[in-house]
């Protein structure tokens, strides 16, 4: 996630166009609840998560940002996160002919990240992040899909199984839900070649939204999970959004957010009951700039609403964009990290 705006698909269309009222006092509207079990397929055991934002996923480390420092792992560990997800542009370091050879350097860089984290004992999808081109020609770069995927199961075949392997993110444009289980099937079947029974996350299409989620095929593969993207309002959850009035805002919690919260909320419980599968929150986030305290407010009622169903969240992002740590001050931004929620675990 780097976009400065969204597609409508993650609008979810829910943002009247009404003054900005005084924001709610929203304190515990959402109550954490225990985490959701599935029927079908694994569930993906996150706890408080976060994303390592613009770091790998840059077309080169640093483009983006700042690059990633060994003291981000030990900085997360111990502000009590207990999973982070790794959005890796592996298409960017790789081969554009078979083989398709991922450049040694750049397998040993996510390579390292990995190792860092799981000793501290966190939790960490690997996530194949900003592969544009697949986008726009999917016929064109499925072989290649499979090709990174083949190297990257093998070079993580021995991992925990702490570690998860997420396919393809925010797939989109021309790659839609009438030819994805076609492109990415072939990089899932090299996947379980050399990792038989890890955890694979299955984003759906339109830039990973949830009413995309909720339609689109998955595939049958006993160890794979849903996850879906989430940044309503998105007036607010981005710098702006230019088909909403107002475009921008800088309150949260009018009741209008409420309400599509609690709406979104009973579409993702009754996709559980009806398919079995538990989705996870991949990204969420607030754009840097809002105030603070409003900032606050937003990701720890966000992350308690999907917690109040049993579902985890992942927060976009550590530093770079939307951070929640704060480079300049070498401090974590007021209280959002602290007032993360997740499902409640025995």
């Amino acid at each position: 996630m780097r976009r400065a705006l969204p597609l409508a698909a993650l609008a979810l269309a829910g943002c009247a166009a009404t003054p900005p009222p005084v924001s709610l006092d929203l304190t515990g509207t959402f109550t954490p609840a225990p985490a959701a079990t599935p029927r079908v397929g694994p569930r993906l055991e996150l706890g408080k998560c976060v994303n390592l934002s613009n770091m790998l996923d840059a077309p080169r480390e640093g483009d983006w940002g700042r690059p990633f420092e060994d003291a981000d792992i030990a900085r997360i560990a111990a502000k009590g996160f207990t999973s982070i997800r790794l959005p890796a542009r592996f298409s960017a370091h790789a081969l554009e002919r078979p083989p398709y050879t991922i450049e040694p350097a750049f397998m040993d860089r996510v390579a390292h990240i990995v190792d860092l984290a799981t000793a501290q004992g966190l939790s960490v999808i690997v996530d194949l992040h900003h592969y544009e081109e697949i986008n726009e020609n999917p016929a064109g770069h499925t072989d290649r899909l499979a090709a990174l995927w083949r190297q990257i199961g093998e070079r993580f075949a021995a991992a925990p199984p702490s570690v998860s392997f997420e396919l393809l993110n925010e797939p989109m444009s021309k790659l839609d839900a009438g030819n994805l289980l076609a492109v990415i099937g072939p990089a899932l079947a090299e996947v379980r070649k050399s990792n038989p029974t890890r955890i694979v996350v299955i984003d759906g299409p339109e830039w990973a939204g949830l009413d995309a989620m909720l339609t689109s095929p998955f595939p049958d593969d006993p160890y794979a999970v849903p996850t879906f993207h989430y940044y309503s309002p998105v007036n607010f959850g981005f710098p702006e959004a230019d088909w909403l009035t107002p475009k921008s805002r800088d309150d949260f919690g009018r009741p209008e957010d409420l309400e599509l919260i609690r709406s979104d909320l009973a579409k993702v419980q009754g996709y559980i009951e009806r398919t079995g599968r538990v989705p996870f929150v991949g990204e969420y986030g607030a754009w840097v700039t809002r105030p603070l305290a409003e900032r606050e407010e937003f990701y720890e009622t966000l992350s308690e609403a999907f917690a109040s169903i049993g579902v985890d969240t992942c927060a976009w992002g550590y530093t770079n964009t939307f951070e929640l740590w704060d480079d300049e001050k070498a401090a974590w931004r007021g209280r959002i990290a602290d007032r993360i929620a997740a499902p409640l675990r025995p």
